[in-house]
């Protein structure tokens, strides 16, 4: 993919690596806009020279006027970054956490599928494009703590394949990016493990300028997870990460 003259809209890129890559492919010379909730965060991003729109994947008329908003202005689109996306911890052995696994699930998975749908006619009329997914190596690899967020990721992974299939010969082809836990928003705090998102972001943008695009932006510090069953280490690792439950409030005391 030539980074360097692209039409991106990036929606849920208000923070973290959404603002991160936003930045990285106007550094590139493309032109960006960003949608997202948080009207601080979009102000900030307008004073840098973004375009801004906004836009609440949880709501379909939202995600409606969104679209309209950005193609009227870039009618020229041909770059949609779908990465809005919350991350809970659930008890499943108490039935409240339900609201959060709907929530989880109507961000995380319809919330990417109400931006592909609506996105998806002007790429293909247009006869190319670019959709990037964005999933999670925890899609691959679970971290038990937070089941619907992996059920999540893991649903817009098979999405994604889906969608490349059905888009085949449309000129529009569908990049997966699946990020590691990378540092931001006090990530490093949580996991010491977590990649430095300057380091992250020159990966993936590494990554994102092969010819041709791999279907799936893989940074090192994500291999171990998305190929945790091939390599025989996917018991061992998820026995690893279940003792991250005791950080639930009701297995302390």
């Amino acid at each position: 993919m030539d980074i360097s003259h692209r039409t991106v809209a990036i929606i849920g890129g208000t923070s973290g690596i959404g603002r991160e890559l936003a930045r990285r492919f106007a550094a590139a010379g493309s032109t960006v806009t960003v949608g997202g909730r948080n009207q601080d965060a979009l102000a900030e991003l307008a004073g840098e020279g973004f375009g801004t729109f906004d836009i609440d994947v949880t709501d379909p008329a939202s995600v409606a006027a969104a679209r309209d908003a950005v193609l009227a202005r870039y009618p020229e689109l041909d770059t949609v970054v779908t990465m809005a996306g919350i991350m809970l911890m659930e008890d499943l052995r108490d039935p409240a956490h339900f609201p959060a696994t709907e929530a989880t699930i109507n961000t995380n998975l319809l919330g990417t599928i109400r931006v592909i749908d609506a996105f998806t006619p002007h790429l293909i009329q247009r006869g190319g494009g670019t959709v990037i997914t964005v999933t999670s190596g925890i899609a691959f690899l679970p971290f038990p703590p937070m089941p619907s967020y992996a059920a999540s990721k893991a649903g817009v992974h098979a999405y994604s394949e889906a969608l490349r299939a059905q888009l085949a010969g449309t000129g529009v082809d569908v990049v997966e990016l699946v990020p590691p836990a990378v540092a931001t928003a006090g990530q490093e705090k949580v996991n010491p493990h977590a990649l430095p998102l300057d380091d992250f972001a020159t990966e993936v943008m590494q990554l994102l300028s092969q010819n041709p695009t791999p279907r799936e932006i893989l940074v090192k510090g994500v291999l171990m997870h998305r190929w945790a069953e091939r390599d025989g280490t996917y018991d061992d690792l998820v026995a690893q990460r279940s003792q991250a439950l005791a950080m639930l409030p009701s297995r302390q005391g």
